[in-house]
């Protein structure tokens, strides 16, 4: 938990507390349906809730604003967004069952009155968000086919409408269709542990659909 505090020192006493319920809810629920890697879950503060708050470093979501979280898994990077950003909307969906009753599970407990969950597929999603977030569910030409036209178009945050994304490695040739509009931002520059040293956060606004093909 102090590495969270450490790089968002202002959070306040009910989103500190939600924070900290983490490690023992994600524990339990691990025990019964593996979402996350024994060895990743001694390490959960680290390399899943900041890697997700990554997104809070490139964008301070406005109030009002909606963000579906596709492939979320256990709910990353959806729900320390979700606390991080009360005032917004999350939803999160996953097309494994499982994966989506563990999200119930944790979003009940820390009383996550912002966040809506359900089983489905990305393509199959039909209300349109402000972003759409995720975790390296795919390669990004593939991700954009499922969610580029559930962008709404009206913007009124800081950045453009859009899509933000966390992945790792050489994007070179995944990101080549794209170049001319994409921000790519390194999250070592956010955040100083060797974890981060290859990550990225991927934004991509969506005004219009590309030709990813």
């Amino acid at each position: 938990m102090e590495i969270v505090k450490k790089y968002f020192p202002d959070l306040t006493e009910k989103q500190i507390l939600q924070f900290q319920l983490l490690k023992t809810l994600y524990e339990e629920w691990n025990n019964k349906i593996n979402v996350i890697s024994r060895k990743d879950i001694e390490q959960l503060y680290e390399r899943h809730i900041l890697h997700s708050l990554a997104i809070a470093k490139v964008i301070r979501f406005k109030k009002g604003t909606s963000i579906l979280d596709v492939g979320t898994g256990g709910g990353f990077p959806g729900i320390p967004l979700a606390i991080m950003f009360p005032d917004c909307n999350f939803h999160l969906v996953d097309s494994i069952g499982k994966k989506i009753k563990v999200v119930e599970g944790v979003v009940n407990s820390i009383q996550l009155n912002n966040t809506s969950y359900e089983q489905q597929r990305a393509e199959k999603t039909k209300e349109q968000y402000d972003f759409i977030i995720s975790r390296a569910v795919t390669a990004f030409p593939v991700f954009y086919n499922w969610v580029g036209n559930k962008v709404k178009k009206d913007s009124f945050n800081d950045l453009k409408n859009g899509i933000l994304y966390l992945k790792g490695g050489d994007l070179k040739d995944e990101l080549k269709k794209f170049e001319a509009r994409i921000t790519t931002y390194e999250i070592s520059k956010f955040f100083s542990e060797s974890f981060f040293e290859t990550k990225k956060v991927i934004y991509l606004p969506v005004s219009k659909q590309i030709n990813s093909d």
